[in-house]
């Protein structure tokens, strides 16, 4: 194929596929062997490695998605961050973060990184700002989470960029509620993008990875704490991955639009109390989103009135499941408070805005008129058993 500026369902179908030369089979054919001949080359292939055949094709793949250089995939989204972190940071390393994140990365950080004596700061805020306050002379990374889970903040993705590049300091950003189809921070400066590719990627609820993407010496300098941690991906969930990610486009652009539909519907409602979601126009960061994102994304929360009850609401739910991931075909609600946050101390989920009526809503490909109503039947009989 001539080289040119590819679609991205294009990148999505053909970028990263192995030809199948010998029986010349429409998709890539998956290498389950761990052990491959020795022909003196400097690196032998082996999974640890991460240069397995389906591995090495891969990371092509989200390495274009990403606009990035070269890419790594794990064993799972926090296998991804934890290399990215270690990598970076060494004893007497000081960690700027953002304040709103995933609660899995924030309890990684508070219980690990003080084993090796690497310091941390999270941060007051998501401005600009309250960065800068807190870079210290041994900041060596800044990490940023947008849009955040649960809450959907937006954080400058630029001007974060731009202060980590002023200060010599390497950025990196958690892109997983976005997905590379929404937003590719490393277009605006950022180096380092990491994802739980369990989520859009997959898109499935049938797959559990993670990845990293940057230029070729941050990565190298990731695949050499890799081969000593060994958290590298089974090729069968390899090519399962790559197989998912062909109609990454296609299915992220569905839950877009559905998205969009229901968070001006929940924000109408009586017994909605709040809607976070950066495509309504009343979102506090809904001019920021516009411009560092393609589309507002298929993540939105949102917030029932006091005197409802939220786990009878989800109880009530038949369509939408509630269940613990995100990002699949199918449209699931959960409790931050029990579940992706459930590590952190109700003093630390109330600080951060997390309360026990927050509910976080993934978005599917079903049809938008059936989420409505599911979500109106639910409404009706909640109110019913807790008023009765």
């Amino acid at each position: 194929m001539p080289k040119q500026k590819l679609g991205v369902n294009t990148i999505c179908t053909h970028v990263g596929e192995i030809k199948d030369e010998q029986f010349k089979g429409a998709i890539s054919p998956i290498y389950l062997s761990t052990s491959y001949e020795f022909d003196n080359v400097d690196v032998k292939r082996y999974p640890r490695y991460f240069n397995t055949p389906n591995q090495e094709h891969l990371v092509k793949k989200i390495a274009a998605l990403e606009h990035a250089e070269d890419a790594l995939v794990f064993g799972s989204g926090m296998a991804a961050i934890s290399h990215l972190f270690l990598a970076f940071l060494q004893k007497g390393d000081h960690l700027v973060v953002q304040n709103t994140l995933y609660g899995g990365t924030r309890n990684f950080i508070k219980s690990e990184l003080p084993k090796y004596g690497i310091e941390f700061t999270f941060t007051n805020g998501y401005q600009v700002s309250d960065f800068e306050a807190a870079i210290q002379p041994n900041t060596k990374l800044i990490h940023i989470e947008t849009p955040s889970n649960p809450l959907l903040t937006i954080t400058d993705i630029r001007a974060v960029a731009d202060l980590a590049k002023s200060k010599g300091i390497v950025s990196s950003i958690d892109n997983t509620f976005a997905s590379p189809i929404n937003q590719n921070p490393i277009d605006f400066g950022i180096d380092l993008v990491m994802h739980s590719a369990t989520k859009y990627l997959g898109g499935h609820s049938d797959i559990l990875a993670g990845a990293v993407a940057g230029s070729k010496s941050h990565i190298e300098r990731i695949w050499n704490v890799g081969i000593n941690l060994g958290g590298s991906l089974s090729d069968f969930t390899v090519w399962m991955l790559e197989r998912s990610m062909k109609t990454l486009a296609l299915r992220v652009k569905e839950q877009n639009k559905n998205a969009r539909k229901l968070a001006k519907f929940l924000a109408k409602n009586d017994k909605i109390a709040k809607v976070n979601y950066p495509g309504l126009k009343s979102h506090p960061q809904h001019k920021l989103a516009k411009q560092q994102m393609h589309d507002f994304g298929g993540m939105l929360s949102f917030e029932l009135v006091k005197d409802i009850d939220a786990m009878a609401f989800l109880n009530q739910l038949q369509l939408i499941k509630s269940s613990m991931s995100l990002a699949g075909v199918e449209s699931t609600m959960l409790l931050p408070s029990k579940t992706s946050h459930a590590l952190l101390t109700p003093q630390e989920r109330e600080a951060v805005g997390i309360s026990n009526h927050l509910i976080r809503f993934s978005v599917g490909i079903e049809d938008f008129k059936d989420l409505r109503n599911d979500i109106k039947q639910a409404l009706t009989k909640v109110k019913t058993e807790t008023f009765a």
